[in-house]
């Protein structure tokens, strides 16, 4: 079985080709990769025209680099898959189109995945783990905390109530005159910065719910800031390493709340999951394999090269949805939006 990922979501150009082998294990035959970093860096975030103008002209290229690098051609494909949404609707569009002509071309199915949906099915793409297992989703646009019950199936044990995880670090970076995009600038200068300089503070520690904020850690990162100003090197080594700390602090406290409230909507999971751009920080990894540890859990996380967005995670999902025979027809509509977990009800969640 071959499957063709397409993903064009935000600021990642990427087309896939994802089969199973003779074992019926995951294999990734190819998986390209185009960024637009460089398009974006001088406006500090993504510009969605931008964005989309770059996506029509790179996308083709790279379908046909992935077919030819997995050795197969469009007429062998079992499906087509394409992340339609959520997403900047410029891309979704650019992508989704794409996909239904090549669908329509080729007779082969549909395969309309939800872009969060294949970050959550990631570590079956990498690790072959087994249902149920708590996941922290954690992105530039997106944060939650959600029990995976199956392909389908999941359950929001807590989200972001403000800034998503990586907008705060983008945010962080921003402000300090760090570059773009700022998750990996400010780990980078954390590590020589001394966390406890700042006593920046842990929104929602202790919080019965598993939810989060970061505007106010943000603010307070700001008036640190402002307050010894103008900043020295070694001053925003020193923020970046005390508001890692604290970000980190509250992603631990967050997901140990998450694993409380997991038994009540889904049984014991197998392990604790991060995925996600932010997943790819070293602090949180360290940390969130450390709770997983004091819990009796293994903790997956993806490796760095698919973290972030690429096509590899969508073919996957694609073909989870595929053997259940869950395909869509060329009425799949982009989502802008597309919430792929809901709250449980209160009397469950309690």
């Amino acid at each position: 079985m071959n499957i063709l990922g397409i993903e064009t979501t935000c600021d990642e150009t990427s087309a896939a080709i994802v089969g199973l082998d003779g074992e019926g294990g995951a294999v990734i035959r190819a998986n390209e990769v185009l960024s637009q970093i460089a398009e974006h860096a001088a406006y500090g975030g993504v510009v969605p025209e931008i964005a989309a103008r770059a996506h029509v002209e790179v996308l083709d290229r790279l379908i046909e680099r992935a077919l030819e690098q997995a050795g197969t051609g469009l007429d062998d494909l079992d499906g087509i898959a394409v992340a339609a949404g959520p997403g900047l609707i410029g891309g979704v569009l650019v992508g989704l189109v794409t996909a239904k002509t090549l669908s329509l071309v080729t007779r082969k199915p549909l395969l309309a995945v939800n872009h969060l949906e294949a970050h959550a099915l990631t570590a079956r793409l990498t690790d072959g783990l087994a249902f149920p297992y708590l996941l922290l989703l954690a992105s530039g646009g997106h944060t939650q905390l959600v029990a995976v019950k199956g392909v389908g199936d999941y359950v929001r044990l807590g989200g972001t109530i403000d800034d998503a995880i990586g907008e705060a670090f983008d945010k962080a970076a921003k402000l300090l005159g760090l570059g773009y995009p700022g998750g990996p600038e400010v780990e980078r200068m954390a590590e020589a910065g001394d966390a406890e300089r700042f006593a920046l503070p842990r929104p929602m520690l202790g919080r019965r719910e598993a939810d989060f904020s970061l505007s106010g850690l943000k603010t307070a990162l700001r008036v640190e800031a402002e307050r010894i100003a103008p900043l020295a090197e070694r001053d925003v080594a020193d923020l970046c390493a005390s508001f890692q700390a604290a970000v980190t602090d509250v992603v631990v406290d967050r997901a140990r709340v998450a694993l409380r409230a997991f038994s009540g909507v889904a049984g014991h999971p197998t392990a604790l999951v991060a995925a996600g751009g932010v997943s790819a920080n070293g602090a949180i990894r360290r940390a969130l394999a450390a709770l997983a540890g004091e819990a009796g859990l293994a903790f997956v996380a993806p490796p760095l090269a698919l973290c972030g967005d690429n096509g590899a995670m969508i073919a996957w999902a694609g073909l989870e949805r595929l053997r259940l025979g869950l395909t869509d027809d060329l009425t799949a509509p982009a989502r802008a939006r597309w919430p792929f977990a809901e709250r449980p009800s209160a009397a469950v969640a309690g």
